[in-house]
């Protein structure tokens, strides 16, 4: 994808939840059941990193089960982040991900962490060069025996959600200048948005964590009324 496109859709986004990161939030009170199922294997003595961490309920949940270790949240969004709400035990920063390389230093606690979670949000970033560039520095952040946990959002498993893919023309692109699996989608909660996804197929994802240096090991489909809407992955260092 071309790097001016890629800005382009980066900015869709950070105007998008600038304007509805409450609202948004409003729909995130509840953990997934697939976030739920990777919160029970987390030990106490796990450091934990949340990358795109929204408003915070996921690290919340961990440091309320009598946490010990280090845990930390990021995101870019100010609203999600003034909703996270820090509480002891528990930090949050603001940090844009597409540019986690630059402050990949300012984010390790005693060392690297034993769990870095990535759920919902790599979905979000265009352009295989910047993905591949924030998996590579989560590798370099992640213990040698750590995990890295991501899911990502599988919309085309949903009809109702297919109806809310948008053209292109309406942000002033065309399907020309995107990437396959690329795709534009309204919000109407709030008010009426549009934001930028990706939809990622195992195989996809098999292939970038080949690059970035790891493994797969685990895989599993999870959330939304038909149990199919998350797709989540399980890595390891190759």
């Amino acid at each position: 994808m071309n790097s001016t496109i890629a800005k382009q859709l980066i900015e869709l986004n950070r105007k998008f939840y600038d304007q509805f990161g409450d609202s948004f939030s409003a729909t995130r009170q509840r953990l997934q059941p697939g976030v739920k199922k990777i919160l029970d294997s987390i030990q106490e003595d796990d450091s934990v990193l949340d990358l795109g961490c929204g408003n915070g309920h996921f690290l919340h949940e961990i440091h309320d089960r009598s946490h010990k270790a280090a845990l930390l949240g990021v995101d870019f969004s100010l609203p999600l982040l003034r909703n996270a709400e820090s509480t002891p035990g528990v930090e949050f920063q603001e940090v844009d991900l597409t540019k986690l390389s630059s402050f990949s230093d300012q984010l390790m606690v005693n060392g690297q962490w034993s769990i870095v979670t990535l759920f919902a949000t790599l979905h979000h970033i265009p352009s295989n060069e910047i993905r591949l560039d924030i998996l590579k520095t989560v590798k370099m952040m992640l213990k040698q025996d750590g995990k890295f946990i991501l899911s990502n959002w599988q919309f085309l498993n949903s009809e109702k959600l297919k109806a809310r893919i948008q053209p292109w023309s309406r942000v002033g692109l065309s399907g020309n200048d995107v990437d396959k699996g690329d795709y534009l989608l309204d919000w109407k909660s709030g008010g009426e948005g549009l934001r930028y996804a990706h939809h990622f197929s195992a195989e996809e994802l098999l292939g970038l964590a080949e690059q970035a240096g790891f493994n797969v090991e685990a895989e599993f489909l999870s959330d939304g009324e038909n149990g199919r809407l998350g797709l989540y992955q399980i890595w390891v260092h190759a």
